[in-house]
């Protein structure tokens, strides 16, 4: 009885020793071990980019990024048990400090480490940008180059089926049978809504990147006729369903109430569906004929629209940690679009004589705390 009690309680520490951190392994950990570096630290820059160095041991060894430092990739290509070249990469630096790890080589109970760094993310200065008191600028697009939006930092949503407001209009990417819904020109992005033998085309275009809180501002013009509804949204990034995911409406305007600009939130607890929505309207008398900055500044704490400085709305956050109610701490992304009819834009009936009617947008810019 007593050997069969002294085999089990053997099986048992094998069994624990086995499930070590595989990041521990590398030979018996009593053994001190010669390693030789090809190199002692690595510097990548901030867009992120991949380095290699050279290790030679006298025993079987790991290599392995230092725990929490997640931005470093190490692959590790062994020539034998005792040599290797190892390959270290680092992802896109997005914030404005510079970042520092290590990667570590062990073999026996001997370790060394190679220290990697990483520059800061490039702010961005432009001279004549003004920029909000205790932000920093980090995106923005004046349309002063080419013809059309950049496609690196900007996509279209394409298609004809309603939208989920009943929309008229055909979205297209650009241009369709040889007619342009968007172009850049003198300075200024324009979108165009027209009709290209029995359809309506127009354009809805999105930020490729996205952010979680900030200050997200656009000069533009708005298109005048009854059935043109122009907005300047967001929504987010990791979208599965409206309205639990959040939307958030710094501008929108139908065309059969002109001047009037509005801004909203949409989510699970307050929607347009069940009349709880939370908005606010005010009048603009120029917003269709001069054009007028339009801007949203999102916190954990709320978001709060203006227009040329001003506060249109304020959406307070409960601070109940609840997603129904505050869906707004996830990154999300701009899109500005000009829709036809629907049961907004079209509630009063459209007006084809007012076509073609063109949104212009001077510029966005986005800024975020420092």
């Amino acid at each position: 009885m007593k050997k069969v009690i002294a085999s089990v309680l053997m099986i048992a520490a094998l069994v624990v020793t086995g499930a070590c951190n595989p990041k521990d392994d590398g030979g018996d950990s009593q053994n001190e071990r010669n390693i030789t570096l090809s190199t002692e630290s690595l510097s990548f820059g901030a867009t992120g980019e991949s380095a290699e160095f050279i290790v030679s041991s006298d025993g079987e060894f790991s290599v392995f990024a230092e725990d929490g430092t997640d931005w470093l990739d190490v692959s590790v290509a062994y020539d034998g048990l005792l040599k290797a070249t190892v390959t270290v990469t680092a992802s896109e630096n997005l914030e404005y400090e510079i970042r520092e790890g290590r990667v570590v080589v062990k073999s026996g109970s001997t370790r060394k480490y190679v220290t990697a760094t990483q520059a800061a993310r490039e702010e961005i200065n432009v001279d004549d940008i003004e920029t909000p008191e205790g932000y920093r600028l980090v995106w923005h697009d004046e349309f002063d180059q080419g013809t059309s939006p950049d496609t690196a930092d900007w996509y279209y949503e394409t298609g004809d089926g309603g939208w989920g407001n009943g929309e008229l209009q055909n979205y297209i990417s650009g241009e369709y049978n040889g007619e342009t819904s968007c172009e850049i020109k003198d300075g200024k992005m324009i979108i165009t809504l027209k009709k290209v033998g029995d359809e309506i085309i127009s354009t809805r275009i999105n930020t490729r990147e996205s952010w979680t809180y900030g200050y997200f501002e656009a000069r533009f013009k708005l298109p005048s006729g009854k059935g043109t509804w122009p907005a300047f949204w967001m929504m987010p990034k990791n979208y599965t369903s409206w309205p639990s995911d959040g939307e958030i409406d710094i501008m929108e305007e139908v065309g059969y109430n002109p001047n009037y600009v509005s801004s909203s939130i949409h989510c699970s607890a307050y929607n347009h569906t069940k009349g709880t929505q939370k908005t606010r309207e005010i009048e603009v008398p120029t917003a269709q004929s001069e054009y007028h900055v339009y801007a949203l500044e999102w916190t954990e704490d709320r978001i709060r629209t203006y227009v040329d400085g001003e506060v249109l709305f304020t959406f307070d956050n409960d601070g109940t940690g609840n997603k129904d109610t505050w869906p707004f701490d996830a990154p999300f992304y701009l899109k500005l679009n000009l829709a036809w009819g629907g049961t907004w834009g079209g509630a009063q009936g459209v007006d084809e004589s007012c076509l073609p009617a063109s949104y212009e947008i001077d510029y966005v810019r986005v800024f975020q705390k420092k």
